[in-house]
């Protein structure tokens, strides 16, 4: 610790107090941010509650007027500069991050920290060139305009902190609203970050507000608050019907992206090097990825092939240190996270499961990539997310039992299909359901195209125009073409 309110990760120094109205702002209260990596306490963060919560969205109130009216050359161009700000501090934030939370530095500083600034560049670019044609009814000419709502609470998770953070964060800027910050608490350095860069760049005070805190003793009062005009969650299930509720009152739109219990589809006719492939990769962040495809449903006659092949290619993941280059599976995020997945594991084991491999804890917060078969479709760890390193795998004799089994979770944020016949694609893919579906890749995403789940893992899309359609207020001015007055 060099000060008070300012700890040093890996050489580099991250101010642990909110960010609220342009200005560092401490609470009486901390909480101990801790290391996956090896339990090292990382820094005491200021604890925030109603009050901060109040005095963020008192600042985002304010500041909306102003932020409102810039023109939108003007917002893109800031936005732009704060782009420029992550790209020059990019190292920083991507050792800073992978201290944090346990993702692997190699994916921070190739994907990860490089997508954090292509976020804020999409948007600016994508808002110079957002518009409506005009239309006309019985000669009255229609013109729709996209208003900003207003003060904005973004509630991040702790698995991609700053890439789904700046995923809300830039649409909502762009937009011209201003905004609320709610990072994760096990993995809040790099929002404080993110606040110092935007204020280099230019972003008015208060048109970014970075609060931290324990759960509910702030969310809460975020929520709830009748100043607030949309509320962006990603998250769990039971956090999503609780913001739900608190937002309820005042009918502050939501948007929702929640868990997943995603199918991997294989067919016979599948690349079956390329379907492992994909299945292997479900394992990527520790298996923390709301998108995974960890319900492996493998055609019968090849399901014997895919598992020795499956098994001999996950055998030569590297777990370890998510700094080493050569490290594959990092930590799980915290001793409650992998308590959970342990849960998850040993209960169905209990219950008739046969682990092909792993099912057991590691070292540290490490848990052995594994895959459970012998699994009935209504199980726990069928039906339930896990977010850890577990896979189950059933097999199907049939294209209809394939879509049956896809389809029968609570669940519906994305799919992903293995097969040489485009016309079986084509086909299965109609009838499942999620959000997004991949066929013979995985996690390729394009800012343009809607994201979001179905049933139980979501509500509403962002991406492209959707992102600008939920965080404006749409107008349609109507006007006559007679009653104008003469005015020379």
């Amino acid at each position: 610790m060099t000060d008070t309110h300012t700890t040093t990760v890996a050489g580099v120094a991250v101010d642990t107090r909110h960010w609220i109205g342009g200005e560092r702002v401490a609470s009486a209260g901390t909480f101990t941010d801790v290391s996956p990596i090896d339990g090292a306490a990382l820094g005491e963060i200021s604890r925030g509650t109603a009050s901060e919560a109040a005095a963020a969205v008192a600042a985002a109130k304010a500041a909306f007027p102003g932020w409102a009216a810039t023109p939108r050359a003007e917002r893109a161009r800031i936005l732009h500069a704060i782009a420029d700000g992550v790209e020059k501090r990019l190292e920083e934030l991507a050792i800073v991050e992978t201290t944090d939370n346990g993702a692997l530095l190699r994916s921070h500083r190739r994907g990860v920290m490089p997508r954090v600034a292509h976020n804020f560049r999409f948007f600016a670019d994508w808002l110079l060139r957002l518009d409506h044609e005009d239309f006309e009814t019985r000669g009255h000419a229609n013109h729709v305009s996209w208003d900003p709502a207003g003060p904005c609470v973004l509630i991040t998770p702790w698995n991609a902190p700053l890439m789904l953070a700046t995923w809300k964060v830039a649409p909502a800027l762009a937009a011209g609203n201003t905004v609320i910050l709610k990072p994760a608490e096990w993995s809040p350095l790099t929002a404080s970050l993110l606040a110092d860069i935007a204020a280099e760049a230019g972003l008015p005070a208060g048109v970014l507000n970075v609060v931290q805190g324990l759960g509910s003793e702030i969310g809460d009062a975020l929520t709830s608050h009748p100043d607030v005009r949309r509320i962006s969650f990603t998250g769990s299930v039971p956090t999503a019907q609780r913001i739900s509720a608190s937002a309820a009152a005042n009918l502050t739109p939501l948007s929702l992206e929640l868990g997943g219990k995603s199918p991997l589809l294989v067919f016979a006719d599948a690349d079956v090097d390329l379907a492992v492939d994909l299945a292997v990769e479900q394992y990527d962040n520790a298996g923390q990825v709301c998108l995974a495809g960890t319900r492996l449903l493998v055609e019968e006659s090849i399901a014997e092939e895919f598992t020795r092949r499956f098994t001999e290619k996950a055998s030569r993941l590297v777990q370890g240190d998510p700094r080493d280059g050569a490290t594959d599976i990092g930590p799980n995020i915290h001793p409650r996270q992998l308590e959970k997945i342990d849960g998850f594991v040993q209960r169905a084991l209990a219950a008739g499961a046969r682990a092909v491999i792993g099912g057991h804890r590691k070292d540290g917060l490490f848990y052995a990539p594994t895959l459970l078969t012998d699994v009935a479709q209504d199980s726990e760890i069928v039906q339930e997310e896990v977010f850890g390193p577990v896979l189950t795998l059933q097999t199907f004799g049939t294209e209809e039992e394939a879509v049956r089994l896809a389809n029968d979770t609570r669940f519906g944020l994305a799919a992903t299909l293995a097969t040489g016949d485009h016309e079986r694609a084509e086909r299965v893919t109609a009838r499942l359901v999620a959000g997004t579906v991949w066929v013979n890749c995985f996690f390729v995403r394009d800012l343009q195209a809607p994201f979001g789940g179905s049933r139980h893992s979501g509500v509403g899309r962002e991406g492209g125009t959707w992102s600008f359609d939920f965080y404006c207020d749409l107008k349609n001015t109507v006007t006559a073409p007679k009653g104008w007055r003469d005015h020379g």
